[in-house]
């Protein structure tokens, strides 16, 4: 049987940093039809309640569906460890990632994160998301395994690393390349899930590994590719040093063939000249991770600029370096950058970021990201009034942005009045 979800719904016609907030489409006494854990039709309440009188019936009331939240780039290992004080990025990942990523040598301890990760994720209106493991093959199938359980799609892979990291988390180029191989051929294309062949970034991988990644990429084109590119001054100034041939940090992966449509860069922030060229024009990603960036220190993406330049463009927590697993967060933390930046984006910027932008950068638009008919049900419902302040301010709103930007900017898992994924509710109710 159908089911039919009542609300105000919202989803986009287009790009709305390319055709502006017009692009939207909102309905304020809208619905959603599910069936067979995809959406059957989207349209006004009225309507599809008498086309479906068998239907069976959620009113949401005046709560807002969307899409649900596509998360493009975070670490599940670094779940337990969010939040830890201080540090710049070198210093961050030698004092605290490394040393929780070693814990998940142990199987059970990789397979408890990542259920508690998918959980949280959840609860704050993610239902897919894009994430680094560790350079154990295990750590993969656990948050594979965790996400089958839940009918979930996500995207990861087994970091790669084969220097610059202690002596427990290190692999080979070969290594690398026959365990990415194995998890490819065990995970890729089942169910819901999708591999990203992962070196973390060019400091941790010598030439001879990002070469045999490369290699593995060209194998499997429909795989993505996702690491960290620009992320901070100190970091560039050390990519110089290891890899002195390289024109740039781009070239160090564009040389290897790790560029292109299903490339995912995360932060890319202090990006020369010709690296913004090729980045555009080989229809590679980059990922914007406001909190981390800001927690971190490393530095003020330019969302406005990068898609005035006609970059792809993905938001993301960022979790553990991002200091929250809600993507209102972060789309509150992308508004205070593109202040920061010269540009007030617009709340249909980022919702629009956080779902079907997002979604675009995965390559899987077709299936998540959208309220369009024949994608998967994966759907958050948002409670436009979650706490006091919120409500009291949602009160005088005068059109569905000004009613919405409270929660963009004050709302947390409370304002997640319930979640969808493949047609199936795991969040309220």
């Amino acid at each position: 049987m159908a089911d039919l979800i009542l609300g105000q719904t919202l989803s986009f016609a287009g790009d709305p940093f390319e055709e502006g907030p017009g692009v939207a489409r909102h309905e304020r006494r809208g619905a959603v039809l599910i069936a067979e854990g995809r959406i059957a039709a989207v349209g006004s309440a009225d309507a599809l309640t008498a086309a479906h009188p068998d239907a069976a019936v959620t009113d949401l009331g005046a709560a807002l569906i969307l899409p649900g939240f596509v998360d493009a780039h975070m670490h599940y290992p670094q779940t337990a460890m969010i939040a830890s004080w201080g540090k710049r990025l070198i210093d961050w990942l030698n004092t605290y990632t490394f040393a929780e990523e070693m814990r998940l040598a142990d199987p059970a301890y990789a397979a408890e994160i990542a259920e508690r990760t998918l959980d949280l994720a959840l609860d704050h209106g993610t239902t897919t998301l894009g994430s680094f493991c560790t350079v154990h093959a295990h750590s993969a199938d656990a948050i594979f395994s965790a996400a089958e359980g839940r009918s979930m799609a996500v995207v990861a892979g087994k970091t790669c690393m084969d220097r610059n990291t202690p002596e427990g988390l290190r692999d080979t180029a070969q290594s690398a390349y026959d365990d990415s191989a194995a998890l490819i051929a065990r995970w890729h294309g089942r169910g819901r899930a999708r591999y990203a062949v992962t070196p973390r970034f060019a400091p941790t991988s010598t030439p001879e590994q990002l070469e045999a990644l490369g290699a593995l990429w060209a194998e499997n084109p429909t795989c993505a590719m996702q690491t960290h590119l620009s992320e901070q001054v100190d970091e560039v100034a050390w990519v110089r040093e290891l890899y002195p041939e390289a024109r740039d940090y781009l070239d160090t992966y564009e040389a290897r063939g790790l560029i292109g449509p299903g490339a995912l860069f995360g932060h890319a922030i202090h990006l020369e000249p010709r690296e913004r060229d090729r980045l555009r024009e080989s229809g590679s990603a980059l990922i914007h991770c406001p909190t981390s960036n800001t927690f971190i220190g490393s530095g003020l993406f330019d969302t406005a600029r990068a898609k005035t330049e006609g970059q792809r463009v993905g938001l993301a927590t960022d979790t553990g370096g991002g200091s929250s697993f809600s993507m209102l967060r972060t789309m509150a933390a992308a508004y205070e950058v593109g202040q920061l930046t010269g540009t007030a984006l617009h709340p249909a910027h980022l919702l629009w970021l956080a779902t079907e932008g997002s979604a675009r950068t995965l390559r899987m638009e077709n299936e998540v990201g959208t309220l369009a008919t024949g994608t998967a049900a994966d759907l958050v419902a948002l409670d436009l009034g979650s706490t006091p302040a919120i409500a009291q301010r949602a009160a005088r709103a005068e059109d569905i942005w000004e009613a919405v930007f409270p929660t963009i900017m004050m709302g947390d898992d409370r304002a997640v009045a319930g979640v969808w994924v493949a047609g199936r509710r795991l969040r309220g109710g």
